[in-house]
């Protein structure tokens, strides 16, 4: 049987790919944005307390992927889609000073984060959506007593959110 050599170079390239995505993804590094799993954030104090946490992960085999930056919220996004923040004061108030989040992607934000409040308040929590806390990104948050200084994000799937930016905010 005869193969042309184009056809094995095809296959041979493709293998290759395969390989080194799966070399990437067993070690914590998956190049795509598939499955996106949601996200874990944590606020840091400031900027120089991000650098640090960010850099002892880092030693600890959890290195950042990329920066996610708004005019309100400076984030470094691990590998894992753990994310390290540095929100502004204006942004804690508005989610009623929770730091920290669980962020899950849904296909309608708005929509989840509702049915999640009605959840909660049929368990007897309280629970508020907060729709403004970044404007410019599809996020919306549900405030709760279920949980102490933490909140629910629910997001948009990864492609469907805006690409991480260069990092400017002030460092």
């Amino acid at each position: 049987m005869f193969i042309p050599v184009w056809v094995l170079g095809l296959v041979g390239a493709g293998a290759l790919i395969f390989v080194v995505w799966a070399l990437f993804a067993v070690n914590g590094r998956n190049l795509l944005p598939f499955p996106d799993p949601g996200s874990r954030i944590f606020a840091a104090r400031s900027v120089e307390a991000q650098r640090a946490v960010v850099d002892l992960l880092a030693r600890h085999g959890l290195a950042q992927r990329s920066w996610g930056v708004t005019p309100g919220v400076r984030r470094a996004i691990l590998w894992d889609w753990t994310i390290i923040s540095v929100p502004k004061p204006e942004v804690l108030a508005k989610v009623g000073q929770a730091a920290c989040s669980i962020g899950l992607v849904v296909d309608d934000p708005q929509r989840r984060a509702t049915e999640a409040a009605e959840f909660l308040r049929s368990r007897g929590f309280q629970a508020t959506v907060v729709l403004d806390a970044e404007p410019e990104l599809p996020i919306a948050f549900v405030i709760t007593d279920a949980m102490v200084g933490t909140a629910f994000n629910f997001r948009k799937h990864a492609v469907k959110m805006p690409m991480p930016q260069p990092l400017d905010f002030g460092g």
